[in-house]
């Protein structure tokens, strides 16, 4: 049996983290269970021992996963198991995926696979901000080399006061609520929503989140010194030519400098000309040269990208020509689509994205049935990157980690803004198909999903734009270049990817992925600034299609009404078995769903037209509808007693008319009196206060004999 180590650390609420490796998955390279509260992650990491021929980047997956029976569940489904990862799972993988990838060595290009499982669940304990931890204190137990250790904690700004790795009930009702990644030194990733909050209280938020990462580093550290594993394998995965590479250089590089300073803004001919001059070299060499061709491949990729670095920063200018804030022409339209509910077409140099908007009733809710979230959602919103939107051949099948990224992340963005719960009785959805792509096209999203949620007439506080920020940085130098509105290619190129989302009062929604070491806080203030005036520059253009939500939906996009009614006429409403409800959804074509809540019922209609609504709507009031003694109603004979006839005065409700109340004149029986099916007009004349029955009265509308004298 292995030696059991255990390390604790504490949180700045009081709260204890352990870290406990060599009791489980001990045949893992490095395995290690964090457990915070009762809430247990199980994380394992595997490489391979030698990389495979001409592989020139890290083929690392991350998969976060969690277990049913952690939480005392069984999954739904026929199968009853685990399967392919939900969207959430996948949210969470990326997180830990952008925080460890950029900090394996450059040259490591093994087969390596990170497991995190959680394998209990606490409900009080956010497992998605302890992932990152067990996934990087499993890499430090390990022999795998890796520049961390790493790790990422939630930070949510409540009630003016910033808690880290808060209760799931405190993170909802909260202002800010961001995921931080970092090592002791640098902050490396940042996602998350915010309710219009200032640059400032974001900035705040990442320093508090990093002083509690540090912590959380420097337990690893020392858990890596007590298992003795500060001595990482050796490896040689990188074929080199240092010839092969001067020659490139001697006879490219000036050419590929010269290139980027043509500065294009068509990404086609930008790649065109980089092909031609990669092509010229290679045919200079003749046919029988002994050049390895991957290796000729790499070399030209890193001259490019050094070219093209160097012109940005040397240069003070951009790839396409722009200035280094400058955001590219914006076109925006709206009601393109003329059969649905709402859509936009966004357009920002070669990013195009094509949104519709969908509303539907409560029963196109989606359902939600994992091992920690149970739930319907209402807002909905999926992401499409077609192969055509880059001039690409790809095989369609379905969307992939990026794609729920992407969605996720112009999702937060945006449910910020929805109306609130009471006041919107639709489900809605947004579908993003991005049609052309050239850098940041969830920014495209964010600005076109708010475009058609107008142009549909949902009622959204304000519009909210995004951008994507990039920068460019020499150490040696200390020179730097933010750039606003970043190219697929600077993206490429670039040392940050900083998304940020927001309306005129503040930020919504941000993603950053950091590449680089040592970037300081002023810098990132200079990006949130800079980034400030880019969201608010797209919000002006998008005003100019569409300034504020619709006064009213368009005329095929279905009617909705909510109404409250007693909670005892629930079921009156409902009927036996539900004959009531689903005789008013045949007659009229409405769609009623009914629930309760706070001890009334609730009533949601949807209704394709105003005139089926009404007409559901009638039906309803009036089965709800208290009766009052002395009120005339127009009944209908239900059935015939021997002492009388009970009637339906109100949708329901049957009240009898005995057979001294149907005239004046006493009649000795029933018989060819009154027929089943027959209308008549009644008086309510009273309710017993015990039974709560009605007693009806048909004499009591006639006039009254007079007396015949003797």
């Amino acid at each position: 049996m292995s030696k059991v180590i255990t390390k604790s650390i504490k949180m700045p609420d009081g709260a204890e983290i352990t870290i406990e490796t060599g009791k489980l998955a001990k045949q893992a390279d490095g395995s290690v269970v964090v457990r915070m509260g009762n809430t247990m992650l199980l994380a394992t990491v595997v490489s391979a021992q030698d990389a495979k021929e001409d592989v020139d980047f890290l083929p690392l997956s991350v998969d976060y996963q969690e277990k049913f029976a952690s939480a005392g569940k069984i999954p739904g489904g026929f199968l009853k198991r685990e399967g392919r990862l939900s969207d959430h799972e996948v949210l969470i993988s990326r997180l830990v995926d952008r925080a460890l990838r950029p900090l394996f060595p450059d040259d490591y290009h093994a087969d390596t696979q990170v497991m995190i499982s959680m394998i209990s669940h606490d409900e009080n304990v956010m497992p998605d901000s302890l992932a990152a931890l067990a996934a990087s204190a499993a890499l430090a137990v390990s022999d795998i080399p890796f520049n961390g250790p790493i790790s990422e904690v939630r930070v949510v700004k409540n009630e003016g006061e910033y808690i880290v790795n808060p209760s799931k009930n405190i993170a909802k009702s909260s202002e800010l609520d961001i995921i931080v990644a970092a090592d002791k030194d640098n902050i490396m990733m940042v996602e998350g929503e915010m309710k219009e909050v200032s640059e400032a209280d974001l900035l705040e938020a990442m320093k508090v989140a990093h002083e509690a990462i540090k912590v959380q580093c420097a337990a690893q550290i020392e858990l890596t010194e007590e298992v003795g594993a500060t001595e990482k394998r050796t490896y040689d995965h990188e074929k080199k030519d240092e010839a092969l590479l001067e020659k490139m250089k001697s006879a490219i590089y000036d050419k590929l400098y010269a290139s980027v300073a043509q500065q294009t803004a068509d990404k086609a001919l930008r790649s065109a000309n980089i092909k031609a001059i990669k092509d010229e070299f290679i045919e200079s060499l003749g046919e029988d040269h002994e050049y390895d061709g991957f290796l000729l491949s790499q070399y030209f990729k890193k001259l490019h990208k050094s070219a093209a670095r160097n012109f940005v920063l040397e240069e003070q200018k951009r790839l396409d020509g722009r200035e280094f804030t400058q955001i590219r022409p914006i076109s925006c339209e709206v009601d393109y689509l003329p059969s649905a509910h709402g859509s936009a077409v966004f357009t920002r140099g070669e990013t195009q994205s094509l949104t519709s908007c969908t509303l539907g009733t409560k029963l196109d809710e989606q359902m939600i049935d994992g091992a920690t979230e149970e739930g319907y959602n209402k807002f909905i919103l999926h992401y499409n990157f077609p192969g055509f939107s880059t001039g690409e051949v790809r095989p369609n099948r379905g969307p992939g980690r990026r794609e729920v990224g992407h969605g996720n992340l112009a999702l937060r963005a945006l449910k910020q803004v929805l109306p609130p719960e009471e006041e919107n009785p639709y489900t809605i959805r947004l579908v993003s198909d991005i049609l052309e792509s050239n850098g940041s096209s969830s920014m495209a999203t964010v600005c076109a999903g708010s475009l058609a949620m107008m142009d549909t007439g949902v009622k959204i506080s304000a519009p909210v734009s995004g951008i994507a920020m990039g920068m460019i940085s020499d150490s040696e130098t200390g020179k730097y270049a933010i750039l606003s509105d970043i190219l697929g290619d600077e993206d490429h190129l670039g040392d940050m990817d900083f998304k940020v989302t927001g309306t005129s009062k503040g930020i919504t929604a941000c993603q950053m992925d950091i590449k680089v070491d040592g970037l300081s806080y002023e810098v990132l203030e200079t990006a949130l600034n800079q980034a400030k005036e880019g969201r608010l520059h797209i919000l002006n253009e998008m005003t100019q299609a569409i300034e504020e939500p619709r006064e009213d939906f368009k005329p095929h996009v279905p009617r909705s009404h909510k109404m409250t009614i007693p909670q005892d006429m629930i079921g009156a409403v409902i009927g036996p078995g539900g004959k009531v409800i689903q005789e008013i959804q045949k007659e009229t074509g409405a769609t009623i769903n009914i629930e309760e809540i706070d001890n009334k019922g609730v009533v949601s209609i949807f209704a394709i037209d105003d005139a089926a609504m009404q007409a559901a709507l009638g039906r309803i009031k009036a089965i709800v509808a208290m009766p009052e003694v002395g009120e005339t109603y127009d009944g209908k004979v239900k059935s015939i007693m021997p002492f009388g006839a009970f009637v339906e005065f109100m949708p329901g409700k049957d009240g009898l008319l005995h057979i001294s109340e149907i005239k004046w004149e006493r009649l000795e029986n029933m018989e060819g009196i009154l027929e089943v099916g027959e209308e008549v007009t009644v008086k309510l004349i009273g309710i017993d206060k015990k039974s709560g029955k009605f007693r009806l009265s048909r004499k009591a509308l006639l006039p009254k004999p007079e007396k015949k004298e003797a």
